[in-house]
C-alpha cells in the first residue's frame, strides 16, 4: 500500500470510528430505525400505554432488540365513551415517551415500519387493518380483532390477499400456569374471566374474549358446539370438542374481576393463574415484527370467534346447542 492510499485508508477508518463513537450518544429515536419504528393506532386503551412503556423505557429489556414506538394515531373510539374519553390523558402520556402524533393512519405509515393496531373498538378495525395491509406493513390487532364474526374472516381474507401476515391475541393466552401444561394430555378445562358488556359489540368480543382465549389455549381447536347459560350476572358456555372433550367458560359481571381456570389433563389437574401481565405478548409481538411468524394461526382466531358467535346465538335461542359450522356458513354469507 502506497503512502497516498495508506493516508486515505487511515482516514477513512478514524472517520468511521467517529461516526460510530456519535452514534453511541445520539438518544435512540435519533438513530437509524432498522426497520424498528413502531407506530400505534388507537390512544382509546391501557394496553397502547403499556407497549410504549415497555419499549421506550430509558433501559428496555433486551429482548425488545431496540424497537420502539415513534408515532400514534389516536384515533381510537368515538362513541364508547369508557374509551373515547381516554384518548386525550393517553396522548398526552405517549407525548411524554417521545412519541410523535400523526393525524391520520395515512401520515403515521410513512413514519414508522411496523404497526400496532390497539384501537379499542372492534367495529373500526376492517377499514384500519386494510389501510395497513395496503401499505405492506406486518401488524399486529389487538383484541378484539374485530366486532362481529364476518369482519373478522374479511380481516384473514385481506391479509392473504396482500401476503401481509397478521396475529392477534389476548394477553390471557398466557396466564401463569399455562407454561407447564402439555396440551397432548389435556382432557378438558374450565376457565374464567370479566365478561362486561359493550352495546356496541356482541356480548364476549368485548370483555369475555380474555377467558374464550385462555381456554383454546389449552384446548387447542376442534370446537363443534357451545350451549350457553346466561343471567343478568353470569355466562356459562360449554363447548363440545369433535374428540368428546368438553371445554367451559364462565363469564362474571360481580364480584371480585379475576382471571384463571382449571385444565384436566392424563396426569393430574392444573391450576392457571394469575394474570401475567402484557410483556409476554409483547415479547411475542416483537418476535413477529422480526420474522413474520405468528404464534396464532387465523384458523384459531376466526373459531374463537365462531364459538362466541354461537355463545350469543345459543342465548338467543333459549340456550339451544349451536355449532359453529352454522354460524361461519351464516357469516360467510355476509
Amino acid at each position: 500500500m502506497n503512502t497516498i492510499n495508506r493516508r486515505k485508508f487511515i482516514g477513512a477508518t478514524i472517520a468511521g470510528s467517529m461516526a460510530f463513537s456519535l452514534m453511541d450518544t445520539l438518544p435512540a429515536r435519533a438513530q437509524k430505525a432498522d426497520g424498528k419504528r413502531v407506530g400505534i393506532i388507537g390512544l382509546d386503551t391501557s394496553h397502547s400505554i403499556a407497549f410504549t412503556k415497555a419499549l421506550n423505557a430509558a433501559q428496555p429489556d433486551p429482548v425488545y432488540d431496540g424497537y420502539k414506538v415513534v408515532a400514534a394515531y389516536p384515533f381510537g373510539s368515538k362513541d364508547i365513551e369508557s374509551s373515547a374519553k381516554r384518548i386525550p390523558g393517553y396522548t398526552e402520556d405517549v407525548k411524554k415517551l417521545g412519541v410523535e402524533i400523526t393525524g391520520s393512519i395515512k401520515e403515521l405509515l410513512t413514519k414508522v415500519d411496523v404497526v400496532l393496531l390497539e384501537t379499542n373498538d372492534g367495529r373500526l378495525h376492517l377499514e384500519q387493518a386494510l389501510e395497513v395491509l395496503k401499505s405492506g406493513k406486518k401488524m399486529f390487532i389487538d383484541k378484539p380483532v374485530a366486532a362481529s364474526l364476518p369482519d373478522a374472516i374479511a380481516i384473514y381474507e385481506a391479509s392473504e390477499k396482500y401476503k401481509i401476515p397478521i396475529f392477534t391475541a389476548s394477553s390471557l393466552r398466557y396466564i401463569k400456569g399455562i407454561e407447564a401444561i402439555d396440551k397432548s394430555k389435556v382432557l378438558g378445562a374450565d376457565t374464567f374471566s370479566p365478561a362486561t358488556l359493550e352495546k356496541t359489540h356482541p356480548d364476549f368480543f368485548w370483555y369475555g374474549i380474555h377467558g374464550v382465549e385462555t381456554l383454546y389455549t389449552v384446548m387447542g381447536t376442534g370446537c363443534k358446539s357451545v350451549t350457553r347459560v346466561s343471567t343478568p350476572d353470569t355466562d356459562i358456555v360449554v363447548g363440545i370438542w369433535a374428540d368428546g372433550r368438553t371445554g367451559t367458560f364462565r363469564g362474571t359481571r360481580t364480584g371480585k374481576h379475576e382471571y384463571g381456570g382449571t385444565v384436566f389433563t392424563q396426569t393430574g389437574n392444573l391450576i392457571l393463574g394469575p394474570y401475567g401481565g402484557y410483556e409476554p405478548l409483547l415479547v411475542d409481538i416483537i418476535k413477529y415484527f422480526k420474522t413474520g411468524s405468528i404464534p396464532v394461526t387465523p384458523q384459531e382466531t376466526i373459531e374463537i370467534f365462531a364459538f362466541m358467535e354461537a355463545a350469543d346465538e345459543s342465548k338467543r335461542q333459549g340456550g339451544k346447542n349451536v355449532t359453529l359450522e352454522s354460524v361461519m356458513a351464516k357469516a360467510k354469507k355476509k
